[in-house]
């Protein structure tokens, strides 16, 4: 008489049960598994991004005296700044291979400073030298002014006279703040 309810209730519903919590557990066990799996990517990818991070902060700290300067140049007068580096470059150039040239003062706007709400100056210059001595003069003058942009640059032989120097115009829009 009493043998099917404790068959019920003594095997059966306690076996549902127990399979009931493995089933659950298993389940909540995969959950857990796929959270930690994907905790533990976005720690890795938190990671490798502090690394990245760090290597550019470490990149722009050894360059901030550059940026210091760059910041320094766009707050001077271009064709000043322009007349003091050529007064430089003449000096370390040799003479019979370059020539200092007189830069004029521009009034419009040339190039990309037409149609940019940045400031500009337009700068404009002739000189005298061999090619490899003007290149090492523009190398240098872009150096020293980052600001710059290139417009024009013409090249002419020079006829007046027997020399092999060059008559070289460039053109240059200058940056400002």
């Amino acid at each position: 008489m009493y043998k099917n309810t404790i068959i019920i209730f003594g095997i059966v519903i306690p076996m549902v049960i127990a399979a009931s919590v493995v089933g659950i557990c298993w389940v909540l066990k995969g959950k857990v598994s796929t959270i930690y799996e994907t905790r533990v990517q976005q720690y890795k990818t938190v990671q490798m991004s502090k690394l990245s991070a760090n290597a550019i902060e470490s990149q722009v700290i050894s360059q901030r005296y550059l940026f210091k300067q760059w910041s320094e140049v766009i707050e001077q007068d271009s064709f000043t700044l322009l007349n003091a580096n050529m007064k430089i470059l003449a000096g370390k150039l040799p003479t019979k291979e370059f020539q200092q040239p007189i830069p004029e003062r521009m009034i419009n706007k040339i190039g990309f400073g037409t149609v940019s709400a940045q400031n500009s100056k337009a700068l404009k210059f002739n000189l005298k030298g061999d090619y490899r001595t003007a290149q090492k003069a523009l190398l240098e003058l872009e150096t020293r002014m980052p600001n710059l942009q290139l417009q024009d640059f013409r090249i002419d032989p020079n006829t007046n006279t027997d020399s092999n120097l060059l008559n070289i115009q460039v053109t240059y829009t200058a940056w400002e703040k």
